[in-house]
């Protein structure tokens, strides 16, 4: 299982030379990459082949190809994660398909992890195969009575079997963070399966969002990508401190980052 090498905590992209191609049209070396990533990953899937080592090799190869095409990649706190045993519920804002791709690789090899994702994930094509392999929880986002209830049956089953869940609290990817649209369900789930929450920022709009096809936008590196995890916090009454407090670490951070947040904590 391969990932990151961290020195107290932090990892940060080494100096790299970009090509000539990547420089002036970074979309192409890096999306040539991608594809071959999970077309990769897809055939070991669909043979039975893919598991927690391989989708984190994936993952690691994806940030390799951003940081091939002069993406810089800077991620804090991991000591944060070592610091508590079990599994936990991380929540954090969600900005593009960078994170998804990433995150595998910075946390599978120190908490087994899996996400709630949307229905047409694994409905994707080829991608399909390597998303099933995961396992996730999946919703519809038509019927928010009965994704409560796939999030809360199906994530409680999994935080008590030991594994962790990643959950993106937003009704859909956004450069911008609004705290009025960031909902409580992640709190909720750790209050009822009795984990403590660990808060992820990020800041990926290096991997921008498409107008034909969201998943396929612009690939900009003069945008750092940013993750830092935030301390384990146990929840206790109805959650409501620790959904403030997980909102003003990702605001403070977004802020200190330059990114953007949208409205009062």
């Amino acid at each position: 299982m391969q990932t990151f090498t961290y020195q107290n905590g932090t990892y940060r992209t080494a100096d790299i030379s970009p090509s000539l191609l990547a420089k002036f049209m970074p979309s192409v070396p890096f999306y040539a990459d991608i594809l071959s990533i999970v077309f990769r990953a897809s055939s070991k899937a669909k043979r039975g082949k893919y598991g927690d080592s391989e989708w984190c090799d994936s993952s690691l190869e994806t940030a390799r190809a951003l940081e091939k095409v002069g993406v810089t990649i800077e991620v804090t706190g991991m000591e944060k994660l070592a610091s508590f045993s079990g599994p936990c519920v991380f929540i954090g804002n969600h900005m593009s398909t960078l994170e998804t791709f990433v995150l595998p690789t910075i946390i599978e090899p120190i908490k087994n992890v899996t996400f709630v994702v949307k229905q047409s994930l694994v409905e994707y094509p080829v991608f399909k195969y390597v998303m099933r392999t995961r396992d996730p929880i999946t919703v519809g986002r038509t019927n928010p009575r009965e994704d409560l209830k796939a999030v809360f049956e199906g994530g409680t089953e999994k935080l008590k079997s030991g594994q962790s869940i990643i959950v993106f609290p937003q009704t859909t990817r956004s450069r911008v963070f609004e705290p009025a649209e960031f909902n409580t369900i992640g709190v909720k789930l750790a209050k009822r399966a009795g984990v403590p929450v660990v808060p992820i920022a990020l800041l990926t709009d290096a991997w921008g969002n498409g107008r034909m096809l969201k998943d396929f936008g612009k690939i900009d590196p003069s945008k750092k990508v940013h993750f830092a995890f935030g301390d384990a916090m146990p929840i206790a009454n109805r959650g409501d401190e620790e959904h403030q407090k997980i909102v003003e670490f990702i605001s403070g951070k977004l802020k200190e980052w330059g990114g953007e947040v949208k409205g009062a904590i």
